[in-house]
């Protein structure tokens, strides 16, 4: 019996700065139970291929032929053609961070050639530095190569997607496959020149595409179809959020010429029992959430005796084989909270399994990915965090939940500033009012930057219609919060829900646009709502007010509805205004400017307050009061409490501030102890105090200890650290 050896592979593209962590997952998870596991990204190998010396030198070579019907903007880059060539290993070096001393030579006046995305975009801020202005100027130059590259030779390619049209509402295979039928394309050959080194060096027995997006699908079947031509024998199986979410009917036979079988959610256990199966110890009867084909006829396998994995059986993460040093930043806004996409490597993690919420009406609640919910025990993700740094030597962490539960950030906040664990992070988020001010304080205490979170419609009938379980008013105390703890925030907005009106759309942009203003928000993104086949809303239209046209399904792919509103009114010219006003925003720019001058078209006045957000934050002033059932949580150096007579003085070295408090001496012993048993520590055996049991320590009576928790002495050790939580 062969010792199964696993090849995992991300097809190109997504995201060009750090991997996808799907196959980081399963490695971990194989090679933890024992499996030899290796895994690969040939999208950046693709990338670099292209962006090389002599990857552009074939560009430029096929692009000649195309001489006479070339418009004037490719003839214009192909007379600059030697200028690229020279640049390119110097630009792509740089956006790798193996050149940083490049920057300034970059910027200088007729070292890059200037093509279309240049102009208009090379005007930055005084205050951005030579450094970014650098890896600004190198995205366009990427970019207008891109364009080239799509515009000429390869129609499918782009920087973060490859053919995505071909997986959007792809009912019928019969588009993939005419595509798969045509003639490899110059970056088809480069991503198949990419493929044998590791076929030939891993020798797999099983070989795993991870498609995790539409814009991964046609490179996997490239890469199938190529396996299959020369290793007719070796299984290939195709997973991930792609398959999870539109290939759960899949019929059409076509299909596994390419692949053979198919897995959906969460790849552990499906995997694990294939690999059994392959060496025998398993009937194809006894897959995980399998698709595979009999004859002719497309078959479902699932084992339901066999449970998921949990969170602390899955193992680590592994980067191992994936060639971080050579992942680009691509830099297409200066924006701190927008550039967390595009820049650096981000370690990968997950606070918790699902959505404790699941109740959103447009979101995939029915399926697995989102309905089962379960928290990774802290310390299992304090071990990974550690795993991961030894073996990355990186400390930026990306926990990557569908909303992280604000109870399990509380437990890793405290762990990672009890063990020291110095890290940076940042993950998706619910607006919910647990995220106090000293909740987000902890939370920026023990690393986090930033928060991505979904407002939606902006709207609190809509937001009620769509089950969100928030309020505007309510995310624009929790953005608050967080603001004041210097924790950035993205919000994910959409427009077009059912029912949603003009009125309604231009009301949640006078909203976000006060957000901005106010500095409670950094970025934001809008799209139009699709319905979902998985969702509430596409399960039960007619209760919302749509018609579903389509498509019919056809044996591929369903998901994406195409919907008709019978109530609401939201066309589609509406897009070009948001889209227009998030780039401004985004920059600091038309923050004071009436929404209404974003649209190409006349929308009414917004019916919000232009001082909605001001009389919002003046309601969190007032309502301010003590949670006594809240954790005693002290952020600060050891308190020093001196005197020995009735008075007291108790020095403060607080995160936040110092402050040397003159109490009676009693009292100042009582806070002293208080605070060394709410100081966090890595050996600490006690629970950290609860405000309303401090209270029987309290030297004073029941209205003592009320009237010292108004006093200026008791703000004072809350201002420097003292929080509850």
């Amino acid at each position: 019996m062969t010792a199964p050896r696993v090849l995992l592979l991300i097809p190109p593209l997504t995201q060009l700065n750090t991997p996808y962590p799907s196959t980081a997952y399963l490695t971990g998870f194989l090679q933890s139970r024992g499996i030899a596991c290796e895994q690969a990204d040939l999208g950046i190998e693709m990338v670099l291929r292209l962006f090389s010396r002599d990857g552009l030198r074939q560009v430029f070579g096929l692009v000649r032929q195309q001489y006479e019907d070339l418009p004037d903007q490719a003839l214009a880059m192909l007379e600059e053609e030697q200028a690229y060539i020279d640049s390119i290993e110097t630009v792509v070096a740089f956006l790798q961070g193996k050149h940083p001393n490049a920057a300034a030579q970059l910027i200088r006046p007729g070292v890059l050639p200037r093509g279309p995305r240049f102009h208009g975009k090379t005007r930055l801020k005084r205050s951005v530095s030579v450094e970014d202005r650098a890896k600004h100027w190198s995205t366009l130059y990427l970019e207008d190569l891109t364009d080239l590259v799509q515009a000429t030779i390869c129609p499918f390619f782009a920087l973060s997607r490859y053919a995505e049209h071909l997986a959007h509402s792809a009912s019928s295979f019969d588009r993939l496959a005419s595509a798969l039928a045509e003639p490899l394309s110059l970056t088809d050959e480069f991503l198949l020149n990419a493929l044998w080194p590791h076929l030939d060096r891993v020798d797999p027995t099983v070989v795993g595409l991870s498609v995790p997006f539409p814009g991964n699908l046609y490179g996997a079947f490239r890469l199938a179809q190529a396996i299959k031509q020369h290793h007719p024998a070796l299984p290939i199986v195709l997973g991930g959020g792609y398959a999870n979410t539109e290939l759960r009917r899949v019929s059409d036979p076509r299909v596994f010429d390419y692949i053979d079988y198919i897995t959906l959610d969460d790849g552990e256990r499906p995997i694990l029992s294939l690999i059994e199966h392959l060496n025998g110890k398993l009937p194809r009867t006894g897959l995980c959430r399998t698709f595979y084909r009999n004859g002719r006829q497309v078959l479902f396998a699932d084992d339901r005796s066999v449970d998921n994995f949990s969170m602390n059986e899955t193992g680590c993460p592994t980067y191992r084989g994936l060639p971080l040093e050579r992942y680009l930043t691509i830099l297409d806004s200066t924006n701190p909270m927008h550039r967390l996409w595009s820049e650096g490597h981000w370690n990968k993690l997950t606070v918790a399994h699902g959505c404790y919420w699941k109740q959103c009406t447009f979101c995939d609640v029915s399926l697995d990915y989102i309905s089962r919910y379960e928290m990774t025990p802290t310390e299992r993700l304090i071990q990974q965090i550690e795993q991961l740094i030894r073996e990355t030597g990186r400390r930026e962490f990306h926990f990557v939940d569908e909303a992280a539960p604000p109870a399990a950030l509380k437990s890793l906040a405290l762990a990672l500033i009890e063990r020291k664990i110095r890290i940076t992070w940042w993950s998706n988020i619910r607006f919910e009012e647990a995220f106090s001010p000293d909740l987000c304080k902890l939370l920026a205490a023990s690393g986090c930057i930033a928060v991505t979170a979904g407002l939606e419609a902006a709207s609190d009938r809509l937001l009620e219609k769509m089950k969100k379980g928030i309020t505007v008013d309510q995310t624009a105390l929790v953005a608050a919060a967080f603001k004041d703890a210097g924790i950035m925030i993205h919000a994910y907005l959409m427009y077009g829900f059912p029912s949603e009106t003009i009125q309604e759309t231009v009301d949640a942009l006078e909203r976000v646009r006060q957000l901005f203003h106010a500095g409670l928000m950094q970025s934001a993104f809008w799209h139009r709502f699709t319905t979902t086949a998985h969702s509430p809303v596409g399960l039960n239209p007619k209760a919302n007010g749509l018609r579903i046209l389509g498509p019919a399904f056809e044996g591929f792919a369903d998901n994406d509805l195409i919907h008709r509103d019978r109530i609401g009114n939201t066309p589609a010219w509406l897009a070009e205004g948001l889209r227009r006003s998030m780039l401004n925003f985004l920059e600091g720019r038309g923050l004071t400017m009436d929404v209404r001058q974003w649209f190409d078209h006349e929308v009414p006045e917004p019916d919000v307050p232009r001082t909605w957000v001001r009389t919002v934050l003046r309601t969190r002033a007032k309502s301010d009061c003590l949670p006594l059932e809240r954790r005693l949580v002290w952020l600060g150096n050891r308190p020093v409490l001196a005197g020995r007579t009735w008075h007291a003085t108790l020095t403060l070295h607080g995160r936040f501030a110092n402050s040397d408090l003159q109490l009676p001496q009693a009292q100042g012993r009582w806070l002293h102890t208080i605070i060394q048993q709410a100081t966090p520590r890595k050996d600490k055996s006690t629970p950290y105090p609860w405000l309303r049991d401090v209270q029987a320590g309290f030297p004073g009576h029941a209205d003592d200890f009320t009237r010292f928790l108004e006093s200026a002495d008791w703000r004072a050790a809350r201002a420097a650290g003292l929080l509850l939580v």
